[in-house]
């Protein structure tokens, strides 16, 4: 699945409250496993999301461009927890990255709270075709892929997308029962 990461797409039947395109439904979490930060160590699915904001990251805790973004992922679900879902994607780019013990040190170590999925067989990785680390997706309440950004930095763009895409939730069935979906 290749999302369309040009500006401005927008496909038909986006919601077009936020302004933001439609860059394609996202791929489930299928093949990412273990997961640490959740209930029992149960995967998550963006099924089971279904309705709320989620931001995706694909890092990896030896990347330093990866370091630098988490202080903002930390940010985001502390600030607009729960209508938003902070999950990390942790991707190894070398072998010492892989073990699940080593990753949920790390974690504890940076102090992430939010759901850590490892994908060491890269499957989230090739069903997103996501090419680099860090990079982030916003995906809307219903699924569907609106925001992506590669490498660090863009902070204030990426919170200005979560508001947006938090505000179009919160219209979302104002606007069904309008009949304007």
């Amino acid at each position: 699945m290749r999302l369309h990461r040009e500006r401005g797409i927008r496909r038909a039947g986006s919601a077009a409250a936020s302004g933001l395109p439609d860059l394609g439904p996202a791929p489930e979490l299928l093949g990412v496993h273990p997961w640490l930060n959740t209930a029992g160590g149960k995967p998550l699915t963006l099924s089971g999301l279904h309705g709320r904001v989620v931001l995706l990251e694909f890092w990896t805790f030896g990347c330093g461009n990866c370091q630098r973004t988490l202080p903002f992922l930390r940010k985001m679900q502390t600030r607009h927890r729960p209508r938003l879902v902070v999950i990390g994607l942790h991707t190894p780019e070398f072998p010492f990255e892989r073990p699940a013990r080593i990753v949920e040190r790390a974690a504890r170590a940076q102090g992430l709270p939010f759901p850590i999925g490892l994908d060491n067989d890269y499957a989230a990785w090739n069903a997103y075709a996501n090419r680099y680390w860090p990079t982030q997706y916003l995906i809307d309440g219903v699924g569907r892929v609106r925001y992506a950004h590669v490498g660090e930095g863009a902070y204030r763009r990426t919170e200005t997308a979560i508001r947006a895409l938090l505000d179009e939730a919160d219209l979302g069935p104002r606007v069904a029962e309008a009949g304007l979906r």
